[in-house]
């Protein structure tokens, strides 16, 4: 038997911390924490346009979406009506393409933190003919790809076109139609309708 495979759990968690000891306190959410650790070769992504590598020339028609965002929304699903907290990131590497990241958690009666919601990751891209293409990846098991256009230099409107739901996630989910757009105090509103579900949510730039 591999040593690996004799191991209980307390070794096991010995052995891990003597391994870690150079890097137990350290953490992706603190940036200071790994200041100083050697660049990668890579660009990392940036959701500044004054930061970090020029934005590729063709992303300029979703330019304004680039940033962190935050703020609250109104969700009703099958689990009934709820208000929600979101974080979303938009940024870039340079490279032709934004990544998406969508943070959102559930809020009591108070407007605080109550139980989480939704994770999704993805990548927005648009051509020449401005078609956008978002590839978006939920936690709970849902994968979707959205076509659409941006309706004018503020905002941006998308379809589903493949809605996939794994065996765990939620089977009563249908394709959507999404629209982005900046309101006039530069809030990023967006909404999500579907026969289902519908979303709605009002952000505030904290970053970019």
């Amino acid at each position: 038997m591999s040593e690996s495979a004799s191991l209980d759990g307390n070794e096991a968690i010995t052995k891990a911390a003597e391994a870690a000891k150079a890097t137990a306190d350290k953490n992706i959410f603190d940036t200071a924490d790994i200041a100083d650790l050697e660049a990668t070769p890579h660009p990392v992504d940036t959701a500044n346009l004054r930061q970090g590598p020029n934005l590729h020339d063709g992303l300029l028609a979703l330019l304004p979406l680039v940033g962190v965002w935050r703020g609250e929304g109104q969700a009703a699903t099958d689990e009934g009506e709820f208000a929600f907290g979101q974080e979303l990131v938009i940024a870039h590497n340079g490279e032709n393409y934004l990544s998406y990241h969508s943070r959102t958690w559930k809020l009591d009666s108070e407007g605080e933190y109550a139980d989480p919601d939704t994770n999704a990751y993805g990548f927005w891209r648009i051509d020449e003919k401005d078609q956008i293409e978002l590839i978006s990846v939920r936690a709970d098991g849902v994968v979707e790809i959205f076509y659409g256009e941006p309706y004018n230099e503020r905002s941006w409107t998308l379809q589903s076109a493949s809605t996939m739901v794994t065996e765990t996630g939620p089977q009563a989910l249908g394709p959507g139609k999404r629209m982005y757009g900046l309101m006039p105090n530069n809030h990023l509103g967006w909404v999500d309708e579907r026969a289902e579900e519908q979303r709605s949510a009002e952000l505030t730039r904290v970053v970019g």
